[in-house]
């Protein structure tokens, strides 16, 4: 079982096989003492309980939660009664709040270090959002580094989406939760856990004892003992469970142990004999201890670890719920609130609705939680990684409210209440409060009219399956298209189609639904602690590296570990690809954005010959960052374990890197005073050839407005200004105005690079002693990478000379071909771009009447029907554009009298596509055809579609080589219509 999960049958809170993730970007939750007034008042404090006395009216209790908005007005919100049947549960009743509090205060009591929650942005690539408490902690257990602190507790921002399907249909799943964690690194261990587990659920929560049932690893007979005759469990209460349910591994490999797990039972009235934990309906996992007592060798022995570790998770959800005696989550008052303000912008009584109105207000309430504090920490909607999550959760939420009969803007308003409760979680949710609701305001716009472009396809698909011909069925294919590009849920297309008396291929759906699960594979949601385990046990063993790049590019080293193919080895030889650590480097390794260094290791024999040559191609970071990796080909000789080298940076490239570097801190803060203070870091990336530079903006930079970032920077070099570099406490830093990069990790020590009275930043990375160092700044490109987010690119120093070499010698060799001096090109070429168009426009004027003429050849081949009617069904020769075809339809139609209908369709220039045009007569019309309808179904059979008005339509195909089925269609659809 997950040490920080509960179980992922019961909840999506759970993970059972945690896979890699590197050390998590913390961000401060500061103290709750603190923040607890900002969050919540309370009006009325006697919480709901099933089975407690009613009001004067005979009307259970309930609890209004008063909350408040962005702006501090408060909404209010009911809690919805549970069933009467149920027993008096807890005599506390705590807010989510308190339950928080109360977690952390009594492990800070018991000698733990209140942590923050890491970001829900891992730097671990593997990963794509934090799913669980523990991956902060993922170095110290895996003994990559040293404990900081020998007990910690936090209470973690988790995201989880692999049970997304079940969000609002059961009691307990989620997208967004809190994870309440207690951890020892090699200090207490079984007994101490088990009796703290004990006195915090019975004690500090008040859970009645007799309604606590425990399960343990069905092998671990020592936690059984303890449960029972320490702690006093009822042994019928004790539950012994296989490696399934109750055993966490790290991977085939590593640390793992046995699992107990603490359930409260709702139903205790119902008996011991015959219980199940696995019944939903009466029990809920609610805390997890994780007991990281052995690891697991290649041969699959297990032997004691030297220092054990306890791992826990209590999901706070969950005991929300059963404190608050309510029937699920949602009704808690974390959710609930949010859950409410949609009900009232939808006009709902939530109280009174149906299951299926109810199971759509809670994924709203859930999905709004999880987006607004994605969006906090820095996430964007995209369509890849986690900012297709992110939109993926929105477009739910909006289909959600759509299918409610919300039709306006609604996600901003909802997502203020989330931002109003998430003080005490996170502070920083509310400082970002209005970029969160810019942000869904300008998505759920775009999903908008994404969705009305859906309904659209959607019509042209049962027109052509209505269509006289038409299979009337939707095909799989389509309905996944309609699902994945557009956002209707395939309910909603089913319920339209069958209104029109169409069916959905549902098996050729189901297979592209399983190509997709199988593409988002990649995202795994799982934490294998043993992702590159040689690297990392040899990392272990090695130690932190010396850097020294701040000040030299030269240096010397010992080789304390050479890695090849994966695992450690004594020596490599000429031609060997390999890892190489080092105890001492001035090789840069990649992070905050910036490369790694690239260069030489030289190695000397004893008589003082070069006895190896070795060219380092990048450096990066591991355990947790202490330790530098040189990735390494061995160019000559052979390098041995313990050898001494010089280390030698390329100081050309340091020099350009360098440059890059420092004109990105340039670069932010000329946005900031161009575009506004708002804007800020979302990305970066410093190389050797050019920097790149992500920030928050909804509209695209002018062009005076790129001048003037660019003005600004080149006279902050020229100004020579000089840099200062200084080390001194997060704290300390923060509070004198440094700014931090995106999605970095920083220690409570840092560095502040600050260029006096421009820019002041938290950087780990190198830079100039002087901004005239940095001799030029030219931005290259400005465009948009996803919603409301833009990149700007650009070159500085040896680069932007290099650049602006290149771009005037391309201009001296335009304009020597065109017989110009450089200032003339470009009157010249907007000259020839006047001519060009002219003669475009008579080409295909000229095109348009050799179409009329070639079809009016045609009429002759006109079939009559048996109504009178006239029919043209041919294909002009290759080439004709879409413009000319019409032209040519029209013509000829008018030709053939009041009752024709002509379809003709041309081949493009190169084969591979085809354009139709179908032209129908006002007594066409009249009898039943429309252009538009026949088009897009004969386009259909190539691949492709398209429509038009009733008498006039057009299409295009991608597949030219089906042309001849396409019009064999075409005719039989005019045959049976006319």
């Amino acid at each position: 079982m997950a040490p920080t999960a509960l179980k992922a049958p019961k909840a999506s809170i759970g993970c059972c096989n945690p896979s890699p993730s590197a050390p998590l970007t913390p961000m401060a939750c500061g103290s709750l003492r603190r923040a607890l007034p900002l969050v919540r008042q309370f009006a009325g404090r006697t919480a709901f309980v099933a089975g407690a006395p009613s009001n004067a009216r005979g009307a259970p209790h309930t609890t209004t939660w008063v909350t408040p908005s962005v702006t501090g007005s408060a909404s209010t919100a009911t809690l919805a009664p549970t069933s009467s049947a149920q027993l008096p549960g807890p005599a506390k009743k705590m807010s989510g709040a308190e339950i928080r509090e109360a977690f952390l205060s009594f492990f800070e009591s018991k000698g733990h270090k209140r942590l923050p929650s890491s970001s829900l942005v891992p730097e671990d690539p593997t990963v794509l959002l934090t799913i669980a408490g523990m991956l902060q902690f993922k170095a110290v257990f895996l003994g990559q580094a040293p404990r900081q602190v020998p007990t910690a507790t936090t209470s973690q921002k988790c995201v989880r989406t692999n049970d997304i399907g079940n969000v609002g249909v059961t009691a307990r799943h989620h997208t967004f939760f809190e994870m309440l964690g207690n951890f020892s690194f090699g200090d207490y261990f079984k007994e101490q856990a088990i009796r703290w587990a004990w006195e915090l659920s019975t004690g500090v929560f008040g859970l009645p004892p007799e309604r606590v049932w425990v399960s343990v690893f069905e092998e671990d007979a020592e936690a059984e003992t303890i449960w029972r005759d320490v702690i006093g469990v009822a042994p019928e209460r004790i539950k012994r469970m296989g490696a399934a349910d109750n055993f966490w591994s790290s991977g085939p490999t590593g640390p793992c142990g046995p699992c107990s797990e603490l359930y409260y039972d709702f139903h205790p009235e119902r008996g011991t004999e015959g219980a199940s934990l696995e019944d939903d309906s009466r029990f809920i996992e609610f805390y997890n201890l994780v007991f990281m007592q052995l690891n697991r060798k290649p041969d699959g022995s297990l032997e004691p670890l030297a220092a054990k570790n306890i791992d826990t998770g209590m999901g706070l959800e969950r005991m929300a719920q059963i404190l608050q005696g309510v029937p699920n989550n949602y009704e808690t008052d974390l959710i609930f609130p949010i859950v409410q303000k949609a009900a009232e912008i939808g006009g709902i009584d939530y109280a009174a609705s149906p299951p299926a109105t109810k199971t759509a207000l809670k994924v709203i309430g859930d999905h709004i939680r999880a987006v607004t504090y994605m969006l906090s920490d820095g996430v964007t909607p995209s369509n890849t990684g986690r900012g297709y999550v992110l939109r993926r959760l929105l477009r739910r939420v909006v289909m959600k409210g759509r299918l409610l009969g919300i039709r306006e803007i609604f996600t901003p308003a909802v997502a203020q209440v989330a931002v109003g409760l998430s003080g005490p979680c996170d502070p920083a949710v509310q400082r970002n409060a209005q970029r969160i609701c810019d942000e869904l305001t300008r998505e759920e716009g775009l999903f908008v009219t994404t969705l009305e472009r859906g309904q659209k396809q959607l019509d042209e698909l049962l027109a052509a399956a209505t269509a006289p011909g038409g299979t009337a069925v939707i095909g799989g294919a389509d309905a996944f298209m309609l699902y994945d590009t557009f956002g209707f849920p395939l309910e909603l297309t089913q319920e339209l189609a069958e209104a029109r008396g169409v069916a959905v291929d549902m098996a050729g759906y189901e297979r592209e639904m399983q190509a997709q699960r199988q593409r988002s594979k990649e995202s795994r949601e799982t934490v294998d602690l043993t992702a590159r385990a040689g690297l990392a046990q040899l990392a272990a063993q090695v130690g932190p590296t010396a850097f020294t790049g701040y000040t030299t590019t030269r240096g010397s080293g010992r080789v304390m570990g050479v890695i090849r193919a994966g695992q450690a080895v004594e020596r490599v030889v000429a031609g060997d690809m390999c890892e190489v650590l080092l105890d001492t480097t001035p090789f840069y390794a990649e992070s905050g954005g910036q490369v790694g260094d690239m260069g030489l290791l030289l190695a000397a024999s004893p008589g003082g010959d070069a006895a190896a040559e070795v060219a380092v191609r990048d450096c990066q970071k591991a355990a947790g960052g202490s330790v530098f990796v040189h990735t390494c080909e061995v160019l000559a000789g052979e390098l041995r374990v313990g050898d001494e080298v010089s280390a030698l940076v390329d100081e050309e490239l340091r020099r350009r890197v360098r440059s890059h570097h420092t004109a990105t801190h340039l670069l932010q803060s000329a946005l900031k005073r161009v575009l506004g203070p708002d804007t800020c870091q979302q990305g970066s990336l410093v190389n050797f050839q050019r920097l790149r530079f992500d920030f928050n903006l909804a509209r695209g930079m002018t062009a005076p407005e790129v001048a003037e970032v660019e003005r600004l920077i080149n006279g902050w070099v020229a100004k020579a200004e000089p840099l200062e570099t200084r080390v001194m406490a997060l704290e300390d830093a923060k509070a004198a105005g440094a700014t931090a990069m995106f999605g970095e990790k920083y220690d409570d020590i840092v560095r502040v690079v600050d260029v006096p009275g421009v820019s002041m930043e938290l950087c780990g990375g190198t830079h100039v002693s002087n901004t005239a160092e940095i001799g030029a700044f030219k931005i290259l490109s400005e465009g948009g990478i996803a919603s409301g987010i833009r990149r700007v690119e650009a070159v500085a120093g040896a680069a932007a000379v290099e650049y602006l070499n290149g771009v005037d010698s391309l201009m001296r060799g335009l304009a020597g071909q065109l017989k110009l001096k450089p200032e003339e090109v470009p009157a010249r070429v907007a000259a020839m771009q006047a001519e060009l168009r002219a003669a475009e426009k008579q080409l295909s004027e000229l095109r348009a009447q050799l179409a009329v003429a070639q079809s009016q050849s045609l009429v002759s081949q006109a079939v009559t029907t048996a109504k009178g009617s006239k029919l043209l069904v041919v294909e002009l020769p290759g080439g004709v554009d879409a413009k000319a075809l019409q032209e040519a339809a029209s013509q000829l139609q008018g030709s053939l009298g009041d009752s024709a209908a002509v379809l003709l369709a041309s081949r493009a220039e190169d084969g591979a596509k085809v354009n139709f045009v179908a032209a129908f007569s006002p007594g066409a019309v009249k009898a039943g055809l429309q252009a538009g309808k026949v088009v897009g179904a004969v386009a259909k059979v190539c691949g492709g579609g398209g429509g038009g008005k009733p008498a006039l339509a057009q299409a295009g195909g991608k597949d030219a080589s089906k042309t001849g089925e396409a019009l064999e269609l075409a005719r039989k659809i005019l045959e049976e219509s006319l």
